[in-house]
């Protein structure tokens, strides 16, 4: 079933707040990333003369895979600083996507490392890798601590597989992470004991410390600092908590001088409410209205027990917010006409773009897929937006058995002509925003317009 609203004409095209603070474009990031792989390769050359033998080829490769990793596990802690110009830029969404690969290299690469060592020296010695396995934990300066940081990120990188991740709660999950900081620490310092391209050799020492050092001050800066300065300075409580459907409650956050905060509509932030059963476990949570210099609001479905323990916070509960947040923001925008399409709760950050997003009447759309009328959420907001802004908002509304696959190219092309013109938003389930995206495609839709943002963890 598919119901139309289509706003009158009230008022003109509400003006958004333009997009605020430094931005970092991913064709900007990806290739110093790569200049900085390229440098770490080139210590190596400069400090191996010649190859010869197995040993040295194997020896030789551990080494190459040794330096690789410990370059890559800082970029990947770096990519995780939520450092404001790459989540404004680049987006938690694509940073969280290439953490995850880069995860998956750090661990093959340290395991890597691990076995062509032993197995290289296990040939200089003429030994069986057991043997040089035991010799070089007990006998070698920090290999053990080596081979603990190791299976750390084994053990992190098997609860981040995909068959098993999401078998986790998104707590357990994030607090598993913290033992990739132990193993870098336990990673540094045996590169620098036993790493030929740093023995004697102060200057590359002094990099590689400059690499690591900053990476750590990034990251108490940004993730630890800066959250404490922001509680201290806004000052955020919950003024009101509002039932907006079956399982669905909008919380009010007040707070003092939030508009020093940058928020954008369409942003998140990771919030602790400082009662007894959520303190210790921050949660991502979009805006679902624009942010005002007084108040900031979010909607939560009952999806679990942190969400659900939300629906219980009162008025004046104290709140700790990070963020903010992505790039699910209208600084992508850069065609005349935008389409939003939202399904379920994914709503929430269309919701603020729809009030906000800069488009002169006619130009803005909002497709919203709900399984039931109950499960359509804002749904007297909207209407009102959409007659202030001269904007179409349509339903698509009943269980797919009944009505189909509301998101087929043929059936997107239908409800909005000229589509393939269009700048769009997607947010809602992993598997509609799938099936979203690859309709948008064969529409016509270019990759460069199409937006989206995952809040899976």
């Amino acid at each position: 079933m598919s119901t139309t609203f289509a706003g009158g004409a009230v008022s003109g095209a509400h003006r958004g707040a333009p997009p605020r603070g430094a931005r970092a474009h991913p064709a900007a990031v990806l290739p110093v990333i790569t200049a900085g792989a390229f440098a770490v390769l080139g210590m190596w050359w400069v400090n191996t003369p010649s190859v010869s033998g197995l040993d040295d080829w194997l020896i030789g490769a551990g080494r190459i895979t040794g330096l690789l990793a410990g370059y890559a596990i800082v970029v990947l802690l770096a990519l995780m600083a939520r450092i404001p110009a790459l989540e404004r830029g680049v987006g938690s969404d694509k940073l969280a996507r290439w953490h995850s690969m880069g995860g998956r290299y750090v661990v093959g690469l340290s395991v890597a490392h691990m076995l062509l060592i032993i197995w290289g020296y296990a040939v200089a010695d003429a030994t069986d890798v057991v043997s040089e396995t035991v010799t070089l934990n007990l006998s070698y300066p920090d290999v053990l601590q080596a081979t603990v940081a190791v299976l750390l990120l084994v053990g992190v990188g098997i609860v981040s597989a995909r068959a098993i991740r999401p078998r986790l709660r998104y707590e357990t999950w994030f607090h598993l992470h913290f033992y990739t900081y132990l193993a870098t620490w336990l990673a540094f310092g045996h590169q620098l004991s036993t790493g030929n391209e740093f023995v004697g050799s102060p200057v590359v020492q002094a990099i590689w410390y400059a690499l690591y050092i900053g990476v750590a001050v990034v990251l108490v800066w940004y993730r630890f600092l800066t959250p404490v300065r922001q509680a201290f300075r806004h000052r955020l409580v919950v003024s009101r908590v509002v039932q907006e459907g079956a399982g669905v409650v909008s919380i009010h956050i007040s707070g003092r001088r939030l508009d020093r905060l940058r928020a954008e509509p369409g942003q998140f932030f990771r919030w602790r409410f400082l009662t007894r059963n959520l303190w210790w476990s921050p949660n991502p949570y979009s805006l679902s209205a624009a942010p005002r210099p007084d108040e900031l609001r979010i909607t939560v479905k009952d999806l679990g027990d942190q969400s659900r323990e939300l629906a219980r916070v009162r008025p004046g509960t104290k709140v700790f917010a990070e963020g903010p947040y992505g790039a699910f923001t209208s600084g992508r925008r850069r065609g005349r006409k935008v389409l939003l399409i939202a399904g379920g709760v994914g709503i929430t950050p269309l919701r603020a773009l729809f009030e906000s997003i800069p488009a002169a009447p006619g130009d803005l759309t909002l497709l919203y897929r709900a399984r039931t009328p109950e499960d359509l959420v804002f749904r007297t907001e909207l209407e009102s937006i959409s007659i202030r802004r001269r904007a179409t908002l349509l339903y698509c509304v009943g269980p797919r058995s009944r009505i189909g696959d509301p998101f087929t190219s043929r059936a997107l092309t239908e409800l909005v002509p000229g589509i393939s013109d269009h700048e769009v938003y997607v947010c809602g389930p992993s598997s509609m925003t799938g099936s979203v995206i690859s309709a948008l495609r064969t529409a016509g839709v270019p990759n460069r317009r199409i937006h989206h943002e995952s809040f899976e963890f």
